[in-house]
């Protein structure tokens, strides 16, 4: 394989990759606690974009443990809410993970970032050997 081609191949993951990653940015997922009576909706990055508490899980006479009743289903549901985001992300990015592993025809495989680098976005595929090392 020559040159222009690895180019090529590498150009067309890293439009794959782009489009995935506004795929996750226009996705929306959502969470719920309490049988639905608090839900979270985050985007595919995980991103809280809204909140809906239902007026039934409001106690009038006791306050102060339905403050801490909705503190908890909104802990829960942002919870559930951020990991359906995060399988999302797998879903969409590991496929790339696993190429990048095998690496490009004719390329060594896996990445070798140095220390303090990253991939954009924050995307942490486990390859960088500098941040193995204890």
């Amino acid at each position: 394989m020559d040159m222009q081609q690895i180019l090529a191949a590498a150009q067309q993951m890293q439009q794959q990759m782009m489009d995935a990653q506004q795929e996750l940015a226009d996705a929306e997922v959502t969470g719920t606690a309490g049988g639905g009576l608090v839900t979270a909706t985050v985007n595919g990055q995980g991103e809280l974009l809204d909140l809906d508490i239902s007026p039934d899980v409001v106690d009038a006479e006791d306050v102060a443990e339905t403050a801490r009743t909705i503190a908890d289903l909104v802990l829960a549901a942002v919870r559930a809410a951020a990991q359906a985001a995060a399988d999302l992300q797998e879903q969409k990015m590991g496929p790339f993970a696993a190429a990048l592993q095998g690496g490009l025809p004719g390329m060594p495989t896996g990445l070798d970032l140095p220390g303090g680098m990253s991939l954009p976005g924050g995307l942490d595929l486990g390859l960088n050997k500098d941040d193995t090392e204890s």
